[in-house]
């Protein structure tokens, strides 16, 4: 893994770890449902980012070094398992 996008994933996973235990404490004291809400969603949306970050990662690497040694077909593969990945979350 890239050192520069292990180091952003690392940061923004002990984020996310936060803003969980902050929506677990704020089920706990009963808050607002939409403030609630309003956590979760952005608890997902940080974590949607972490799979941008691993994403880039996996492009920039492995998929670029099958490229690279002739194996385009396996570049292809990997391509494609990432892009049927993103299809399922929609």
């Amino acid at each position: 893994m890239r050192k520069d996008i292990k180091s952003k994933t690392l940061r923004r996973l002990k984020l996310v770890e936060g803003q969980i235990r902050g929506i677990q404490k704020m089920i706990e004291d009963e808050k607002y449902c939409v403030d609630i809400i309003t956590q979760s969603s952005a608890a997902k949306e940080a974590l949607s980012s972490i799979e941008h970050l691993i994403l880039e990662n996996h492009l920039s690497t492995h998929v670029l070094d099958y490229i690279k040694h002739g194996k385009e077909k396996k570049a292809i593969e990997e391509i494609l398992k990432v892009y049927k990945l993103a299809q399922k979350k929609r």
